[in-house]
């Protein structure tokens, strides 16, 4: 008996169940699963993202290197140590600077020029994008 006076039956009552603790277990699964796959998602967003702006930045300093001096640089190495770029950024899916894919220049018409230099820039990776495009094509 307990202070009241009444008798406290003991078991069923005092904990949970096996059933109840399996539940409970399977939603935090469940969402714990929901989650990573969320957080997964938002990384490779980012590094999209990067992507995108090293490319941008990549072809505008092509860009500038040909407005200046009236050909295309012959590499990436030669915008950095042109001082164009700081420094050829690092492939955020290779995570190396040196898998960028150089993309040789269409010959000018009239030019005698041998060397045509890069033109374009790609990515080194061979991964897909979340939109279904590899990463290698992205212009």
């Amino acid at each position: 008996m307990d202070r009241t006076g009444e008798c406290r039956r003991r078991g069923a009552q005092d904990g949970f169940t096996l059933i109840e603790l399996l539940v409970v277990m399977m939603l935090i699964v469940v969402l714990a699963s929901i989650v990573l796959v969320q957080y997964g998602n938002a990384v490779t967003r980012s590094k999209e993202a990067v992507l995108r702006q090293d490319l941008y930045r990549l072809r505008e300093a092509m860009d500038e290197y040909y407005a200046d001096k009236n050909r295309y640089p012959p590499s990436l190495g030669a915008l950095a140590d042109e001082r164009y770029i700081r420094s050829v950024p690092v492939d955020p899916f290779t995570n190396s600077s040196g898998t960028w894919r150089e993309i040789a220049a269409d010959p000018v018409p009239g030019s005698t020029d041998a060397e045509l230099g890069i033109g374009d820039v790609r990515s080194g990776s061979d991964q897909t994008s979340l939109d279904g495009t590899p990463y290698s094509e992205w212009e």
